[in-house]
């Protein structure tokens, strides 16, 4: 299921790819630099990607949990833009289709301000969010996120560190997930490195964490945006390892969120068109 999962999705990516190539063909690369380079990684747009995108993404993972992918297939549609001001929207809806044959839907908003950098193309960038999000499980999150970037013609570097509030008293009464993308052109358009995100590392010294303990993920990214193309494609994807597993305590026989006895794994996808 998964080789043919992914070979389906490599060959709508030749196809969108040449399809963009033949609409696209008098535009410049100029003004179309890259909307959302990462699949973990969120980053505000600069000056060079100012304007909307609709965004189109995909996956598959197996003994995973939210946010490192979904347990099953899922495909989200997104529309990220640019409001003035070093203002940035993003609103995403996605669709989960559990192993077990359970449908599950995921609803999120988030609102991105640079504070440091955001008026040129490249360079460094810092900002912050505020946003809201309706979990695959029905739990509603309350969340913000700190935001760096740096870009120029060879190298795109993005890092979030986000704070989640669930509004289920039995979840941490803060969360927080941090991840780093790096990438490195190989040739023209064409940007390879990785990402990493880690959860509730704070199971590595306490024994009771209560959604289960520190998981992370680590694993190769891929990013193109042809020539003359609105369209752009990222692929990530790699191991998720459950680094450590909460320990029973009297009164909670398990942790909220008892996580998988083997470590797993996720890969996902995004095209990206703009507008």
């Amino acid at each position: 299921m998964i080789k043919k999962y992914f070979i389906s999705a490599f060959m709508c990516f030749s196809a969108v790819a040449a399809w963009g190539q033949t609409i696209n063909q008098t535009l410049s690369n100029e003004g179309f630099a890259q909307p959302q380079p990462f699949l973990f990684t969120v980053n505000t747009l600069n000056p060079s990607a100012r304007g909307w995108s609709l965004n189109y993404s995909g996956g598959y993972g197996q003994r995973t949990v939210t946010p490192l992918g979904f347990d099953g297939v899922d495909q989200n549609i997104a529309v990220k833009g640019y409001l003035g001001a070093k203002f940035t929207l993003i609103a995403s809806m996605g669709v989960g289709f559990a192993s077990k044959g359970n449908v599950n839907s995921l609803e999120q908003a988030e609102v991105l301000r640079d504070f440091i950098g955001g008026n040129s193309a490249e360079g460094i960038r810092i900002g912050a969010s505020l946003g809201f999000r309706r979990e695959f499980n029905n739990d509603k999150v309350a969340l913000s996120r700190l935001t760096a970037a740096f870009e120029n013609p060879q190298w795109k570097l993005g890092g979030n560190v986000r704070f989640e509030k669930a509004f289920n008293s039995s979840r941490d009464k803060i969360d927080v997930i941090s991840s780093i993308g790096i990438h490195r052109q190989i040739a023209g358009q064409l940007f390879g490195g990785f990402e990493a995100v880690g959860q509730d590392l704070e199971g590595f010294w306490e024994a009771d964490e209560a959604e289960g303990g520190a998981r992370m993920l680590i694993g190769p990214s891929l990013n193109y945006a042809p020539v003359s193309s609105r369209f752009s494609f990222t692929l990530c994807g790699g191991p998720i390892i459950y680094a450590t597993h909460s320990t029973i305590t009297p009164g909670n026989q398990f942790p909220v969120r008892e996580l998988p006895t083997n470590n797993g794994f996720t890969m996902k996808f995004n095209v990206g068109f703009r507008l």
